[in-house]
């Protein structure tokens, strides 16, 4: 849980305002999560007995996560890792990971392992838009300007979803994934989610929903989506050419902070906590 004087940083703009865009973005929703739970209950059920079937394992991986307003709750993934991966202690993951499992490795690769994410929709603790989830001990290192990200519910994509689809390239060969994620990710992933914070309806949750799916075909086309959202809002030059993704990343201080992470701080390895269980 956040502390709460943490979270008392936590701005909004006006109440009756965020009421209704609240009410208006949780009926789309439901409904659209309702519908494609329905839809493809019977794909769900194929991945989960193909992730059961490499190890015996639970195909269910339940995180602890933070959400709106600095709670917890448990985010449910598709099993991609080996049961013990949690003693790591290591919260990033880079692409050729030793805890990812074969299948695992498949559905990261095509994003299926977060489609058990629309039950966290059904039953409110996620959107299918929003700044993405972090386990409690990177939501710990939020600077105050951060902790605005935490006014809206986590959602299953947002523009850095697309931005970074590529986390597990950029983090490959990393002797510290933890820290390099923390110095060239972090603030540009959490200065595209508050712009996201600011600028959030319901039509700009369905470009973002349509550039996702897009970006499972043709990431150069989505990036460019992204690119004119951003003009869109109005972002400033760096963050839209950190987005453009033809640069290397560079190492940035996060939003309210005016230095760049050295030394990632020793933190429970998430599981350790009870916070990785079988559903």
């Amino acid at each position: 849980m956040i502390p709460a004087a943490a979270a008392g940083a936590i701005s909004s703009r006006s109440q009756d305002g965020i009421r209704r865009e609240s009410r208006a973005k949780r009926v789309f929703d439901f409904a659209i999560a309702l519908a494609a739970l329905a839809a493809i209950a019977p794909m769900l059920a194929a991945i989960a007995f193909a992730v059961w079937l490499e190890d015996g394992g639970s195909p269910w991986f339940r995180g602890v996560r933070v959400g709106r307003g600095g709670g917890e709750f448990r985010m449910l993934k598709f099993r991609s890792m080996r049961p013990d991966a949690w003693k790591s202690g290591v919260n990033s993951t880079a692409t050729g990971d030793a805890r990812i499992t074969r299948v695992g490795g498949w559905l990261r690769k095509a994003k299926l392992d977060e489609l058990p994410q629309l039950w966290n929709v059904l039953t409110g603790e996620m959107s299918l838009v929003g700044p993405r989830p972090q386990v409690p001990a990177d939501a710990g290192l939020y600077t105050a300007e951060e902790m605005r990200m935490l006014e809206v519910r986590p959602g299953i994509t947002d523009p850095a979803s697309i931005v970074f689809s590529d986390e597990g390239d950029i983090l490959a060969g990393s002797r510290d994934p933890d820290l390099l994620y923390n110095q060239i990710i972090r603030p540009w992933k959490s200065r595209l989610a508050l712009l996201y914070v600011d600028r959030r309806t319901v039509s700009a949750d369905l470009r973002i929903i349509f550039l996702t799916a897009l970006a499972l075909f043709s990431r150069p086309r989505a990036l460019r989506g992204v690119g004119r959202l951003l003009a869109e809002w109005k972002a400033d030059g760096m963050l839209r050419l950190m987005a453009g993704r033809e640069v290397p990343l560079l190492a940035y201080a996060p939003p309210g902070a005016r230095e760049v992470m050295m030394r990632y701080p020793a933190a429970e390895p998430d599981a350790a906590r009870g916070q990785s269980v079988s559903a």
